[in-house]
């Protein structure tokens, strides 16, 4: 099955009088549980494509399909309900919410889906063993590492079990180390759930992990090079 599929996409910004073109006709598929890295330069139209694979911006014309339902037509409040049950999103910015302990951070998108309180705590503690924050789970994002935090984002990410995670350039707050075992997470959790993942990023260090790599240079795809990864 294709987790992703996106057909002739295209999508063009203006800059005062000039027009940039942010996808340049993109065809592209993506299998289920499949571990995907976008590379680009900056501009080069990596976070525009993952930004429209989550249905956070829409293309001006192509179709994109989440496994078998096609995302591109769909009213704000349709692709809001699409992303809360099947889209995970991972920032370089964490994105916490300050007030809220890791736990309740990692609560908050079950909350919302209506997830009662019993699972959600349950879950919760759970996801935060899974990611290595055992016994932290009443700390608030401003007395973590920024690694603990990125992790506390990924719990987070993964809390409503979406079979897509989105990631956009996760490392790129991070030293070597903390970016290494953050891969690794996300490699154990792609591999457990079969979760597919598509990271967007220029770091050599996060593509060495990928089994797919596809290179994009203003707004087009130029390279798709699979790999088979130790």
């Amino acid at each position: 099955m294709k987790s992703v599929r996106c057909i002739d996409l295209c999508k063009t910004y203006r800059q005062g009088e000039l027009e940039v073109k942010g996808l340049d006709h993109v065809d592209l598929e993506i299998d289920k549980g499949g571990f995907v890295c976008l590379s680009a330069p900056s501009g080069g139209g990596k976070t525009t494509l993952l930004n429209a694979i989550g249905g956070l911006d829409t293309p001006d014309s192509g179709e994109i399909w989440l496994e078998d339902d096609r995302i591109d037509n769909l009213t704000k409040g349709q692709l809001a309900n699409m992303r809360l049950h099947n889209i995970g999103f991972v920032f370089q910015a964490y994105n916490l919410i300050p007030v809220l302990t890791a736990r309740e951070n990692v609560e908050f998108v079950m909350e919302v889906q209506g997830v009662d309180a019993d699972e959600r705590k349950e879950r919760s503690l759970e996801l935060l063993e899974e990611v290595g924050l055992g016994g932290l789970d009443d700390r608030r994002p401003a007395q973590m590492s920024g690694g603990q935090q990125q992790r506390v984002a990924v719990a987070r990410a993964v809390a409503s079990r979406p079979s897509l995670v989105l990631a956009d350039e996760p490392t790129a707050n991070l030293d070597s180390a903390a970016s290494d075992q953050l891969m690794e997470l996300f490699v154990e959790l792609n591999q457990k759930h079969v979760t597919t993942f598509v990271i967007a990023t220029h770091d050599q260090r996060v593509m060495a992990y990928a089994r797919r790599i596809i290179s994009m240079l203003d707004g087009r795809i130029v390279g798709d090079k699979r790999r088979d990864v130790a």
